[in-house]
């Protein structure tokens, strides 16, 4: 029994200390019994620190499909065969109609996704960036966010003066797993990457997946690589397997191991914003609350990249159940 220790850990996070990696991997030990225990430590953190308000973020894939990197969780690889929708970059005006609509929603961040390894200078690139400039002057309640691939330092400073303000770039494992994950690309390229967005000045959404066949101890660990890199915001998802992937006969992992995992990030990373993503319904299905009991503060609304999600009604009503708010209700 670790209730003692669960308890002990609380208080010494809540004193404004951080957890070893030893005391995090303790945690691991929790039984169902003392999840609740758990739970409750990390929703009191999550309140401490973070407050009572979800962020709710909108993405859209503007550019879909005929990537050729090989993850091998992901539909839009052509690697795999899959049979999604894919298109070339969207246009202008309906980047900015997925805005309003998003907008409408309640979200108060909207995200820019794109296919690919990267995104070269050239048309492309000036049409998003005019769009996140566009939506900073009429939307200006609603932050900017980008998940373009790999950036060279000139691309990241010109979206930074059009406007944007975070970028996603998820490293998705630990380096020790993510061979396993990915060969078309290194994790030292993901680094890179962030580092330069970090020295520009522009907050990175920087998290990963679990059920890859990562153990338990790899996604401890993984929350300490984030930490050392001072990420702003967690983006944490649930495999969801989808068939002609190579990882489309994963077991799913159990819900209560994947919210344990979610209340041991909020542990660890205290001050951070922790974002429930992709496949937290097929995942969850009806205990997909208790993610805010668990220690999350914001989540992914709408569809997904490839897949379909929840409407932004049912989020907003599923958060009102519990007692919490939206970040921007009163706008």
């Amino acid at each position: 029994m670790i209730t003692q220790k669960i308890e002990e850990l609380k208080q010494k996070v809540l004193a404004g200390d951080d957890l070893t990696l030893r005391e995090a991997q303790e945690l691991l030990a929790a039984d169902k019994d003392e999840l609740p225990r758990l739970f409750a430590a990390a929703q009191n953190i999550s309140r401490h620190f973070r407050g009572n308000k979800i962020s709710l973020c909108s993405i859209t894939s503007a550019k879909t499909g005929q990537c050729p990197e090989d993850c091998g969780f992901c539909s839009q690889s052509s690697h795999h065969n899959t049979n999604i929708a894919t298109h070339p970059l969207i246009s202008l005006q309906e980047i900015l109609a997925r805005v309003k609509a998003a907008f409408y929603d309640k979200a108060d961040r909207f995200c820019i996704v794109i296919s690919g390894r990267g995104i070269e200078s050239g048309q492309e690139f000036e049409t998003i960036c005019q769009a996140i400039s566009l939506i900073k002057e009429r939307y200006p309640q609603l932050k900017r966010d980008a998940s373009l691939g790999s950036l060279d330092e000139n691309m990241a400073l010109r979206l930074k003066r059009a406007g944007l303000q975070r970028y996603n770039h998820n490293l998705e494992t630990t380096q020790r797993f993510f061979p396993y994950v990915c060969t078309t690309h290194t994790y030292d390229d993901r680094l890179k990457t962030i580092r330069i967005l970090k020295k520009i000045g522009i907050e990175i959404c920087c998290g990963g997946i679990f059920g890859l066949g990562e153990t338990a101890e790899d996604r401890i660990d993984f929350a300490f690589i984030l930490k050392e890199l001072d990420v702003d915001c967690l983006p944490l998802n649930f495999l969801n397997p989808i068939p002609g992937t190579r990882f489309a006969g994963n077991s799913p992992l159990e819900p209560e191991e994947l919210l344990k995992t979610v209340a041991i990030y909020r542990l660890i990373l205290p001050k951070k914003e922790i974002r429930i993503c992709g496949g937290r319904q097929r995942n969850l299905g009806e205990l997909q609350s208790e993610i805010f009991s668990a220690g999350a503060d914001a989540i992914l609304t709408g569809n997904y990249l490839t897949t379909q999600g929840t409407p932004a009604e049912e989020d907003i009503e599923m958060i009102h159940r519990q007692g919490l708010e939206i970040k921007r209700e009163d706008d």
